[in-house]
């Protein structure tokens, strides 16, 4: 027992040593699980069909700092939302600003705002309009851990404002539906420093 528990506690040491540290810049990728308003009913939803509502996301980061670090990101998405019969893709380039602090070992927390720029919508079966922005702002929080040069991280992001898109019949008249664009979602990320 005395053995399996110092095998553990070694191991544990050493994990904690090999955490990410220092500046530097690397790659991102991962998956997007976008809600529909009620976040629990999209959970709901989600453990029905685990397909649903899934996207993916591409692209780059730097970190400044150390024990507390600035982490700004820039990245391609896109994402999928299901509403009855019908799916809401969005394409857009994400840039968080992150603050973190690593807690302990390779165990990290961060939060901070996130830019998002929508590049094109498109809602199956039915015909949009524009976005009323294609600039907003949300917030991202989340924790991560870093080994080395590879970190996961899973976190929240949540838009503050409305984002809406009209939605019109077939004969391009207005039905008075409108679909809120903002960013609500779960994101799952691997990324690599080089």
């Amino acid at each position: 027992m005395k053995k399996n528990f110092l095998v553990a506690a070694f191991a544990l040491i050493g994990a904690f040593s090999f955490a990410q540290n220092g500046s530097g810049f690397g790659i991102k990728g991962g998956l997007n699980y976008a809600g529909n308003g009620d976040y629990f009913d999209s959970a709901e939803q989600a453990y029905r069909n685990p397909d649903r509502n899934v996207g993916y996301h591409l692209g780059f980061f730097g970190k400044i700092g150390d024990k507390i670090y600035f982490r700004p990101e820039l990245m391609y998405t896109k994402t999928k939302s299901d509403y009855e019969n019908n799916s809401l893709a969005m394409s857009k380039l994400d840039a968080p600003l992150l603050v973190g602090v690593n807690i302990i070992g390779p165990l990290n927390v961060f939060a901070g705002p996130a830019f998002q720029y929508i590049l094109n919508t498109d809602f199956d079966g039915v015909i949009i309009g524009d976005v009323e922005k294609d600039v907003t702002v949300g917030l991202n929080i989340g924790a991560g851990l870093s080994f080395g040069k590879f970190g996961l991280d899973l976190r929240y992001e949540r838009g503050f404002s409305e984002n809406e898109v009209a939605v019109f019949s077939a004969n391009n008249v207005p039905t008075g539906d409108r679909i809120d664009t903002r960013p609500d979602q779960l994101i799952l990320s691997l990324s690599l420093k080089m």
